[in-house]
């Protein structure tokens, strides 16, 4: 057994959420996950952002250009949130206002997802791994071409400390205890995943007796 392993969970006081390049030209090109099962998967992570009140930095890159606008919904949900559209840069941490973002919050922990996988949401993890951030990419809120694209973006990531997850788990590991809010927490997993509603509503019915 490794003695020098230390499990660092995602704190909700220490965590910002970054969107990076979920535009509606760079979204057609998500294939190892189906149109609805992504779109499904962003704006429930982009949900956890604000059920759990995370600074969230949203940032396009080109979007003059064929990767096209952010995708709206997500502008919706975080009205507020700093917006930066990159002219150019591919790596959104080559971007001075992107980076200045960040720092601000003063949190180390950061929670990637994006589009596509091995170079908008890749390209930054390593980036701030190498500044000393905890960075934590979240699988099934990026995209990209296809498995084995995916699969070594995966790798190379794990390679250089980053942790992989779930929106799911993201939002288990931020909520740490069902005491804090049954309902608030059921809500959000009922309005994207349908078949926790059959365990809320069971829940529900239990408590109302």
């Amino acid at each position: 057994m490794d003695k020098t392993f230390k499990y660092n969970r995602l704190s909700r006081d220490d965590a910002v959420l970054l969107l990076v390049d979920h535009q509606a030209g760079l979204i057609s090109l998500v294939q190892d996950f189906s149109p609805n099962e992504f779109k499904n998967n962003v704006l429930a992570l982009a949900a956890c952002g604000s059920y759990f009140q995370l600074p969230t930095i949203l940032t396009t890159s080109f979007e003059d250009g064929p990767n096209g606008p952010l995708v709206p919904e997500i502008k919706d949900i975080f009205p507020d949130a700093p917006y930066v559209a990159r002219p150019g840069n591919i790596n959104a941490w080559d971007n001075e206002d992107f980076v200045r973002a960040v720092r601000k919050t003063g949190r180390k922990q950061l929670i990637i997802a994006g589009v596509v996988t091995e170079v908008c949401v890749a390209f930054p993890a390593l980036s701030a791994i190498e500044e000393g951030y905890e960075v934590f990419v979240v699988t099934d809120a990026s995209g990209t071409f296809n498995e084995v694209t995916r699969n070594a973006a995966w790798l190379r990531m794990q390679s250089a400390g980053v942790q992989i997850m779930s929106w799911f788990g993201v939002a288990c590991e931020l909520h740490r205890d069902w005491r804090h809010d049954v309902e608030g927490l059921g809500a959000l997993f009922s309005n994207y995943i349908p078949n926790y509603r059959n365990l809320m509503t069971s829940y529900v019915a239990i408590n109302k007796k």
